[in-house]
């Protein structure tokens, strides 16, 4: 269970953001959707306009405290100019390589501090009719769940154009406070910060031996002597496992999400497990690519996990954990390789690790603040892997969005890398898609646009192991394997060989 919340400063995760974010390392949530037919800056800045009465924090910037004394504060913007927050570009050609282009460029820029901390950036000149939606939230300001409950509330489930006053809602900015109140408030919330922090730690340990002793349940002796190990284990570094320093790349791709459902249904798993399966089988051959070591090698995944409680639901900020899914990395079995992660993400779950790593986690935040201030750029770039990447899953609405009576036709997420991680992926759900967008270091990552081939191949032969809508095996699309075979090498493409396939009564089985 959570404290009530200081609405007025960032909480101490929050202000983690802020402290790690450095020049080449931006640390925000986006989206790079696609929106039928033209949309104008005007109409989006008075839609916008219209919907900031329901989002009060949009108009609040991030002031830090003198020397860093106290958690940063958020104080409403005086020269508040929507015109700041909604953008446009036009593309010369309209290609949707140009596209991703302009949108990596956009997305590995900082935001001005000096501004309450989001933008909308409209591109035209895109073919077919269309217009890209980028929109962008700084970390400190929401996580993935409520950025996706932001768009919930700044689109529309209507087609239906929606009408406007024609004068802007009048907003009365409150008076700034003196500085003695601020310093003193300052010190104030320092305080509070490591009284948090202590009492967070109190409940979550608490939390912990409850549902423990609730549920009953002793973990088989031999899946701790199996899975502990691997945890223990130092993460062992990919190519792209070095200090990121940008400029960044955008790569997506796309699946049906009733494709994914029905891998998880017939295997007995999660659509997050069918998920981290295909992300790890499209590293394997990405690492393969760039001649990394696969056998023997474990690849380690940071996979966010929502805190949020039925009483958080509708709060900006971060509410989350994270758990350390370990994966061997040479399992080329589609099938094994699904039962792998489903046993992992299971054990997981049974040990409460992401409840215990929210409480490791919140030890450093006992430190004094500005001590948390001088440390977060130093330690953003120091020489340290404890994962291989990142891959955060957030559901998104079933149904179609719209803005200003133009639908929105895709959603792919954004998740900033940093650290050692130049190569991250984050995974939406929305109408009927899953949609997975990656973001690299272009230094390090020149060619992240060959994990969308190798994404679209690792859901085929998934799906096929798991005999889902094929009666029999087919073969990939002619043109998909020829794009394979000259983006994989021969050290590599061994591991893209059909396997043969035997009928036995009780149906499928494969033969590695």
């Amino acid at each position: 269970m959570r404290h009530s919340r200081d609405h007025s400063h960032l909480s101490w995760t929050d202000a983690v953001f802020l402290y790690l974010e450095r020049e080449g390392m931006p640390l925000h949530i986006a989206g790079v959707s696609l929106l039928q037919g033209t949309v104008s800056r005007e109409d989006c800045m008075r839609l916008v306009q219209s919907k900031l009465p329901l989002l009060p924090r949009y108009r609040q910037r991030v002031v830090a405290p003198l020397f860093n004394i106290g958690l940063p504060r958020w104080e409403f913007d005086p020269d508040f100019d929507v015109r700041n927050h909604v953008w446009e570009v036009t593309l010369k050609r309209g290609t949707d390589a140009e596209f991703k282009a302009v949108a990596g460029e956009i997305l590995g820029q900082l935001m001005d501090r000096q501004r309450p901390l989001w933008d909308i950036t409209l591109v035209r000149g895109l073919k077919d009719d269309r217009t890209g939606f980028i929109t962008r939230v700084h970390h400190c300001l929401a996580d993935g769940m409520a950025g996706v409950g932001l768009m919930n509330v700044v689109l529309d489930a209507n087609p239906s154009v929606p009408s406007f006053s024609k004068k802007p809602p009048r907003f009365r900015v409150p008076s700034r406070r003196d500085p003695l109140t601020s310093l003193l408030d300052s010190w104030v919330s320092s305080y509070a910060n490591v009284s948090e922090q202590v009492l967070q730690g109190l409940s979550d340990g608490l939390y912990i031996a409850e549902s423990i002793a609730a549920s009953g349940q002793i973990l088989p002796m031999d899946q701790l002597t199996k899975l502990l190990p691997e945890l223990a284990a130092p993460t062992d570094p990919l190519h792209f496992n070095v200090t990121c320093r940008g400029p960044q790349k955008i790569a997506w791709a796309k699946i049906p999400l009733a494709d994914i459902k029905a891998i998880k249904d017939a295997q007995g798993c999660s659509v997050n497990d069918v998920a981290l399966t295909l992300v790890a089988s499209t590293i394997r051959l990405y690492a393969s690519l760039h001649g990394d070591r696969i056998r023997g090698r474990l690849l380690r995944i940071m996979v966010p996990v929502n805190r949020r409680s039925n009483a958080d639901r509708g709060e900006l900020g971060n509410f989350l954990s994270i758990i350390p899914v370990t994966i061997p990395l040479d399992i080329r079995n589609p099938r094994k390789l699904l039962a792998a992660v489903h046993e992992r993400t299971e054990f997981l779950k049974s040990a409460h690790v992401a409840e215990l790593v929210s409480l490791v986690s919140a030890l450093p935040g006992i430190l004094p603040l500005p001590l948390q201030a001088l440390a977060g750029p130093i330690a953003s770039q120091l020489p340290i892997a404890p994962f291989n990447l990142v891959c955060t899953n957030v559901p998104g609405p079933q149904f179609p969005l719209y803005l200003m009576g133009h639908k929105l036709l895709t959603w792919y997420p954004y998740v900033p890398i940093g650290g050692e991680m130049a190569v991250n992926c984050a995974i939406l759900s929305y109408n009927g898609m899953m949609y997975f967008g990656f973001t690299g270091d272009a230094r390090v990552a020149p060619d992240l646009a060959r994990l969308e081939t190798f994404l679209k191949l690792s859901t085929k032969e998934l799906r096929e192991a798991a005999a889902i809508h094929l009666p029999w095996r087919q073969r990939a699309r002619p043109e998909v394997m020829a794009t394979v075979a000259m983006a994989v090498p021969s050290v590599a493409r061994s591991a893209l060989k059909p396997r043969r396939t035997m009928v036995a009564k009780e149906g499928l089985r494969l033969v590695a």
